[in-house]
Parts: C-alpha cells; sequence; structure tokens
C-alpha cells in the first residue's frame, strides 16, 4: 500500500508540473500513463472499469469522472482536477487534486481553500475507535462554515484489493445512523467535494461517465489515501510538493 501511494504521488506530482494554459487534457493523461508504466503500475479505472482515459481529468464545471480529449484545452483561470488511482501487485491507491490555473476568480479560490480543509479536518477525526460518520461530520462543518456545502452523491471508499472496498460510502455529510466503527489497519480514500450551493451531481453527457452540478458552478475536491492507526492516519499519497495544509 505504501509503494502504490507513493506511486499515485509521483504521478499526480508529474502530470501537475505539465499543467499550464495550452495542454489538452489528453496530453496530461499521457504523462499520467508514461509515468504509470515507469513504476510498473497500471491505471486502476481501465483496470476495474474500461474507463477511456488513464487518469480522470475535470475541468471547470465538471465535478469528476472528465474523460481526457485533446479538445479540451487548459486556460488561464481554469480549475483542474487531476484523479489518479493504480494498481500495482494486487494492491490499490487513489489520490486527487484540484489545481488553479494561473489567475483565478476569488469564489473559485475560497471553494478550493474551503475543500483542503474539510479533508485536512476529516483526517484529524479518521482515528481507530471513532464512528466512521466522523468523517463526515468534519467535512460537512467545515463546507457550511465557510458558506458551501458538500456533494452528497460522490463519497469516499476503502481502497487496497480493489480501488472500492469495504467500507463503501465514507459519506461527506453527517449520517448519524451510520454506527460503523474505525478500526487500525483499515484502509479509506477520502475526498471532500466541496460546492458553491449545489448538493448533487447529474449524469450530464452521453459518455455515461462525466458528472456536473446541475447550476454548472466549479466544486474542488482533494483525495487522499489513509491508512487508520489509534493515533493520526498514515496518509499513503502524501506528496513531497504538497501544500503544507496536509502535512503535521
Amino acid at each position: 500500500m505504501q509503494e502504490i501511494g507513493q506511486i499515485c504521488g509521483i504521478v499526480l506530482t508529474k502530470m501537475s508540473e505539465a499543467l499550464e494554459p495550452g495542454i489538452s487534457t489528453q496530453e496530461l493523461d499521457e504523462i499520467g500513463h508514461q509515468v504509470l508504466r515507469q513504476y510498473g503500475a497500471r491505471s486502476a479505472p481501465i483496470a476495474m472499469y474500461r474507463f477511456p482515459g488513464y487518469t480522470c481529468i475535470s475541468v471547470n464545471d465538471v465535478v469528476a469522472h472528465g474523460i481526457p480529449s485533446a479538445d479540451v484545452i487548459i486556460k488561464e483561470g481554469d480549475t483542474v482536477n487531476i484523479d489518479v488511482s493504480a494498481v500495482k501487485n494486487g494492491f490499490y491507491g487513489d489520490t486527487a487534486y484540484t489545481y488553479m490555473v494561473g489567475k483565478v476568480d476569488k469564489k473559485k479560490q475560497e471553494v478550493c481553500l474551503a475543500a483542503q480543509e474539510a479533508l485536512k479536518n476529516a483526517l484529524k477525526v479518521a482515528v481507530a475507535g471513532n464512528f466512521l460518520s466522523e468523517i463526515g461530520r468534519a467535512v460537512e462543518q467545515t463546507a457550511h462554515r465557510h458558506g458551501f456545502r458538500v456533494i452528497k452523491n460522490l463519497c469516499g471508499h476503502g481502497v487496497g484489493h480493489t480501488l472500492h472496498d469495504k467500507p463503501d460510502a465514507i459519506n461527506n455529510y453527517w449520517e448519524k445512523r451510520d454506527r460503523r466503527v474505525l478500526t487500525p489497519g483499515l484502509v479509506l480514500a477520502i475526498e471532500p467535494f466541496v460546492s458553491p450551493k449545489d448538493e448533487f451531481v447529474l449524469d450530464a453527457e452521453s459518455d455515461g461517465w462525466t458528472l456536473r452540478t446541475r447550476n454548472r458552478c466549479c466544486v474542488a475536491q482533494y483525495e487522499h489515501t489513509v491508512m487508520v492507526t489509534e493515533d493520526e492516519p498514515v496518509i499513503l499519497t502524501l506528496r513531497d510538493d504538497e501544500n503544507e495544509i496536509f502535512k503535521k
């Protein structure tokens, strides 16, 4: 799990280094493919679901599962979510980051910062003995404190022997009836989605993958694969170049 987590982080780093106005999402995806090959890993979305891309790249009002395309060209002011999940030797990792390209408007900045804070606060409660629902409560409280909402029909999940292991449905809101308890060694993909106003995403295209909000607003997502311990969780996908907000 540490190896595949590190590989996912490296792939995300290399893709982000190439992220600039004028590059297509297909070109970015090919960079991800080459780095995966370099480390002997495979794209998890392709391996499990035959997704039409090595990574998911979602631009602006695309919330998740954006298909890489030569026709989608990154522009100044865009927000770009890169979601990397991979498999090696039967183990899976999953990580994502929403990048701001150049100068973006204030609302996008605020949404991204709130989502980063939501992930940080979720990690604080991902401790053995806590209810799983505390993760969602931390995310929801953080979003509301900033005047935003969470996407309720996208959620985190267990990860390890498959891309989506048990526990499933790690909600980004507090579900008080969820009495599942976190245990040492449990591996989770925690991924808050923070929105200015919408709470649900829709299948917006005929491709069967692309998800948007009804109001086509920008949504920010940040994701890490973590292992639960009796103390703070071990972040398996933490990158050397990453924002200090996710570090101790």
